[in-house]
């Protein structure tokens, strides 16, 4: 798939039925899903402030963690998957998505919102993410994002859509990742490798992301190629520290 930015990667004319997408209950998602609802997350997280030049905080490994970091792609935003609970002097950060139980152990910078999912929230000024998501514009204005353009941080390295991408590319020809695969997430998403590999990586090969529960389903087979640092039971499997990016 020709991509010069992930935001191709859910683009309109990309929809489709294709499964893309499991969650660790075992409920699949088609590409018209993902892009739809990437499209409504974009459209709700630009009212909490996320544009270019900012970081969001994502805490979670579910379909609507993908989805916050999805939407902040789309808005030129930097992700950062699993931030440390002391955020209060970084200048840059400006929204954190966090499970409603979650997110209070989170200190962050004046001016920075909290945007929650699950369980609606009972504090004042705190955005629910999934009434948000579901009653957001399914549909987004046309992008032209530079390749140079932060997408996702772990706190010490940044990666651009065109680094990330190219990494991508190089776990899909290396693996020889194809479109009927399966491609199961069992490592944490704060790695960048993980991110590459077991998100960017299977939606440029038209693979599904299966994601996996990290406690009971440990053990069960859930498809063919598992990204991870540790042995999984998939026949295939990527290790996320040998991920060239």
């Amino acid at each position: 798939m020709n991509a010069a930015t992930v935001d191709d990667l859910l683009a309109r004319e990309r929809r489709g039925d294709r499964t893309t997408l499991v969650d660790a209950t075992g409920r699949e998602y088609d590409h018209h899903w993902l892009c739809t609802s990437s499209w409504k997350a974009g459209n709700f997280l630009r009212h909490s402030g996320v544009r270019e030049g900012v970081t969001v905080g994502v805490v979670g490994e579910g379909p609507l963690s993908l989805l916050a970091f999805f939407g902040t792609t789309l808005l030129e935003g930097t992700t950062r998957f699993d931030p440390p609970t002391d955020l209060a002097d970084d200048e840059r950060f400006r929204t954190l998505v966090a499970p409603t139980d979650e997110g209070s152990a989170y200190e962050l910078p004046p001016g920075a919102q909290r945007v929650y999912y699950g369980d609606k929230p009972d504090q004042p000024g705190v955005h629910h993410f999934d009434a948000g998501l579901w009653s957001e514009n399914p549909s987004f204005p046309p992008l032209s994002i530079d390749p140079e353009t932060a997408l996702v941080t772990d706190g010490e390295r940044t990666l651009t859509h065109g680094e990330a991408l190219e990494a991508a590319r190089g776990v899909v020809d290396d693996r020889g990742l194809e479109a009927d695969d399966r491609v199961v997430v069992r490592a944490p998403l704060s790695t960048l490798g993980t991110v590459i590999a077991g998100l960017i990586a299977p939606l440029l090969a038209e693979a599904t992301i299966v994601l996996a529960d990290g406690d009971g389903g440990a053990h069960e087979k859930r498809g063919d190629v598992a990204v991870s640092s540790d042995p999984a039971p998939e026949p295939a499997r990527i290790d996320v520290e040998e991920v060239d990016y």
